[in-house]
């Protein structure tokens, strides 16, 4: 998927094929809000999501995306969108490249759901960890400045980026495993005896509390990275609802599960000819993250790789019972939702190894 694609413009008016919203009471509000607005509304939902869903809102001079909660019942603290404009406004002018946040809009008047609106970011969006169309000549160096956004994330001051009460720095895994373990529970609609088993083994085994403390993405791997056209370099960090607080191996061990899962498992590397691909391994992917950082970081360990296991399949159970619902946000929301078993299996996988 690349969001340097343009919908193509309708004649005359709002346009929004399979939405759930009326698009002419969208249009009028954001000529309200956003001054200077010219020409038809042109609106297109970018397919393959299964968070939030996303729209290209597009007029004559001006390219935008919202961003919505999901139609429905939703799970406790699932869908934030509140949280990704405030981090996206937090981040404005740090080393971090983020979309520009235009509004927040709580209410659900307009679209159904509380929705904010970004600036559009031109550049290439990778459904895959393999990088497919990239060279394999210039794999190496996005995954290494995949690495480098993350450090330069991860050393962002988050107090004075005006995040106070963001999350709690104190007890952050134990606050998250008892948090994924809920959301589980939450979504529970079948027997998945690995997941039973991570959760049981997960507070057995949480680390001593090192007093790290960074903004935290929640969602950092390389789909959610927008690379610029033509150059390895990382022009948008994306999808920020799962955000806070926290310690900084929660990101670096979530990303590392690319090379942990294979190509049918959500677009992993396992299996794949890492040379002939020109990426690196998961070693020195961690390894140049460390080197990255301002701060002295140790290295992930197996907790972190099987917290990071466990809280995937739980967000693709979530998707499993949004699709037994009947309001998952993607149309493969039913097969998508099916990955929780394997992820949880991977995770198991490591706490045997361990």
């Amino acid at each position: 998927m690349s969001h340097a694609a343009a919908p193509a413009a309708p004649p005359a008016g709002p346009s929004a094929a399979g939405t759930e919203f009326d698009p002419a009471r969208l249009d009028a509000f954001l000529r309200g809000a956003i001054p200077g607005l010219e020409g038809p509304m042109t609106l297109a939902r970018i397919s393959g999501g299964q968070s939030n869903p996303t729209f290209f809102v597009t007029y004559a001079n001006r390219r935008l995306v919202l961003r919505k909660q999901p139609p429905g019942e939703i799970l406790p603290s699932a869908h934030a969108v509140d949280r990704e404009h405030r981090i996206l406004t937090a981040l404005a002018g740090t080393a971090v490249p983020v979309p520009r946040a235009l509004l927040f809009h709580p209410g659900r008047e307009v679209v159904g759901t509380p929705f904010y609106v970004m600036e559009r970011v031109e550049g290439r969006v990778f459904d895959a960890a393999s990088l497919p169309g990239a060279d394999a000549g210039e794999r190496r160096a996005m995954v290494m400045r995949f690495a480098e956004t993350l450090a330069a994330l991860h050393d962002v001051d988050w107090r004075a980026a005006g995040l106070e009460g963001y999350g709690r720095p104190e007890g952050f895994f134990a606050r998250q495993v008892a948090r994924w373990v809920r959301q589980w529970q939450a979504a529970r609609g079948r027997d998945i005896p690995d997941l039973a088993r991570l959760a049981e083994w997960l507070p057995a085994h949480m680390p001593e509390d090192d007093g790290q403390c960074t903004i935290v993405h929640g969602d950092y791997r390389l789909g959610n990275v927008m690379f610029a056209n033509g150059a390895p370099d990382v022009v948008a960090v994306l999808d920020w609802e799962l955000s806070t607080i926290g310690h900084p191996l929660s990101d670096v061990a979530f990303a590392a599960i690319a090379w942990r899962s294979r190509p049918e498992e959500y677009g992993g590397i396992l299996g794949l000819d890492w040379n002939g691909l020109g990426m690196p391994t998961e070693a020195e992917f961690v390894g140049h993250y460390l080197a990255s950082r301002r701060t002295r970081c140790a290295p992930p360990q197996p907790f972190h790789f099987a917290f990071a296991m466990f809280r995937f399949a739980v967000i693709f159970e979530g998707i499993a019972g949004r699709a037994r619902a009947g309001n998952a946000a993607g149309a493969d929301a039913a097969r998508v939702g099916d990955l929780s078993i394997a992820f949880a299996r991977h995770g198991a996988a490591i706490i045997e190894a361990a």
